[in-house]
């Protein structure tokens, strides 16, 4: 017995459960597929690269797929918190910092250091842990790898074994098992495998994810995609019409059905890495008021920083002539300006009264975005974007938002500030999916307030930082600009309160007169329920 002193008040045991002698081996297999790809980064030279590849990527799977065998299998289908508050790794513990070190650490290698991987370059052989990829790379595109395949690879492998984890760990709903398939199948397929296939049938082709959208896919609109696309005939102009249908046609029409969920929680591969690996780390997730308010400003920010940045991109290599072709720089930033202007315009007669004060900000953010559109064009010249030259304009988006953001801080943070960071903090197209949500989806989250117990387990679980429970004991639908969909309140709710909904816009926001006390007809609020 342990005579370890226990000053909890609490009647449960409040202790990190103890791990088993399975989970222990299964620990050991996969320390040892990541020693594998340590001993390549330091330049061990493997006989046989290939076989010691396939070694080191199937310890490590099998050893997640045996560890979670070993914590799921043997307990009764249902909530799974386990003490997630009195674990090292999943509470900002010692072990949380060294493992957010670690990956923040590979992360700033990958981007900005890639030949300390290995990367060959001016045609020298890869060296390192990106040799040891090589054969694979080779197999399925026939060149040797990159650092980004390195990348997509153990992406890859790290969704699907831990996606296999989570339908473990949900396997009591159904709603979870089939997202979690969802996104491991478009990260197989249209991440990984397809662009790989691409590339043997049509090398001249720029990488293109399919399933990744502007403003994620930040680069589908700079000048050498574009040229890359166009001088590929009708398949690259078919690419190029896909990725602006998907943006303006496509997206808004499953998020009016659906909400973002179709996106962030069942096609997103930064959403499905977050379920899948980060799963450990949703409840650091700050609920504070603050982190909210930071939230809604620094996510619209980046959103009007991602707008202003690729039309800058675009206006870098029109001209000025319409002679040499009808879209010159003025067209462009006229049509730019006079979209921004409808939308702006059109949520502001039919969603002002809805939104309240929130206009204001909208305002802000507007005005800020036309304010910057307008030095960029009476600022630029053949040479030069706000007074910065066209060529390193081009790579800020891509290094301050796709690299540091979205990477370094969005996964590398996950023991830190918890696995959607970078949803919650910093992605555009989060923003702008959460602001059609906002306005016009079928989507909502419905209570029920009167079986609520306040037991707090769904505003622990929400990865956005959203207090669910506050909306449960007002028996308040849930329509929120940051909810991802993602349905762990509901799976994790004891009392069946919350249900994620697909119905009409009316009654989606529904007024909490009733339980405020005020004079309201309750018959004719129950009948528009």
């Amino acid at each position: 017995m342990s005579n370890k002193l226990n000053h909890s008040m609490s009647l449960a045991k409040p202790d990190a459960l103890d791990i088993s002698n399975k989970q222990k081996i299964a620990l050991a297999i996969g320390v040892i597929g990541l020693f594998i790809l340590a001993l390549a980064l330091f330049n061990t030279n493997f006989p046989n690269k290939g076989l010691f590849l396939t070694l080191a990527l199937g310890c490590i799977s099998l050893g997640i797929i045996v560890y979670a065998r070993g914590a799921y299998l043997h307990k009764l289908e249902g909530i799974k918190n386990d003490g997630v508050w009195f674990k090292s790794i999943s509470s900002r513990g010692v072990w949380g910092w060294i493992v957010g070190v670690i990956l923040t650490t590979f992360y700033i290698v990958l981007y900005f250091f890639p030949k300390y991987l290995g990367l060959g370059t001016d045609g020298a052989e890869n060296t390192g842990l990106i040799a040891l990829f090589d054969p694979l790379s080779k197999l399925l595109s026939g060149r040797p790898a990159s650092q980004w395949f390195v990348y997509g690879t153990l992406y890859t492998v790290a969704i699907l074994a831990f996606g296999y984890k989570f339908i473990l760990k949900y396997r009591h709903n159904r709603y979870q098992q089939v997202r979690t398939v969802s996104v491991m199948f478009f990260q197989l397929g249209f991440a990984f495998l397809i662009p790989e296939f691409m590339y043997v049938m049509n090398n001249d082709l720029p990488y293109y994810d399919l399933k990744s959208m502007w403003p994620l896919n930040y680069y589908i609109f700079d000048e050498w995609s574009v040229n890359g696309f166009l001088s590929n005939g009708n398949i690259g102009l078919a690419l190029i019409l896909f990725g602006i249908i998907s943006i303006f046609v496509i997206s808004p029409i499953l998020t009016y059905k659906y909400g973002k969920r179709w996106y962030c929680s069942w096609v997103c591969g930064c959403g499905g890495l977050a379920e899948t690996a980060g799963d450990s780390f949703r409840q650091l997730s700050s609920k504070k008021m603050s982190a909210w308010k930071i939230e809604r400003w620094l996510i619209h920010t980046v959103l009007v920083f991602s707008v202003v940045m690729t039309t800058a991109m675009i206006y870098t290599y029109l001209g000025y002539d319409s002679n040499d072709f009808w879209l010159t720089r003025g067209v462009f930033i006229s049509l730019v300006i006079g979209f921004l202007t409808l939308l702006f315009t059109a949520v502001l007669y039919f969603k002002g009264k809805e939104f309240g004060k929130d206009v204001k900000y909208g305002a802000i953010g507007f005005f800020a975005t036309i304010i910057l559109l307008l030095i960029l064009h009476f600022s630029g010249t053949t040479e030069h974007v706000f007074f910065i030259k066209a060529g390193t304009l081009r790579s800020i988006y891509g290094i301050y938002i796709g690299s540091i953001f979205s990477g370094v801080i969005g996964t590398g943070f996950y023991p830190i500030l918890g696995n959607r960071s970078w949803c919650r903090f910093g992605c555009p197209m989060a923003a702008i999916l959460g602001f059609q949500q906002r306005l016009f989806s079928k989507f909502r989250i419905t209570t029920n307030g009167g079986q609520c117990i306040s037991c707090g387990n769904c505003s622990n679980s929400c990865e956005m930082g959203i207090d669910v429970r506050a909306y449960a004991q007002k028996g308040e639908n849930i329509v929120r600009s940051s909810c991802v969909g993602c349905g762990i309140c509901s799976a994790v709710c004891p009392r069946g309160v919350l249900k994620l909904e697909n119905d009409t816009m009316k009654g989606r926001i529904n007024p909490t007169e009733i339980l405020l006390g005020n004079d309201v007809d309750l018959m004719d609020y129950v009948n528009k329920k």
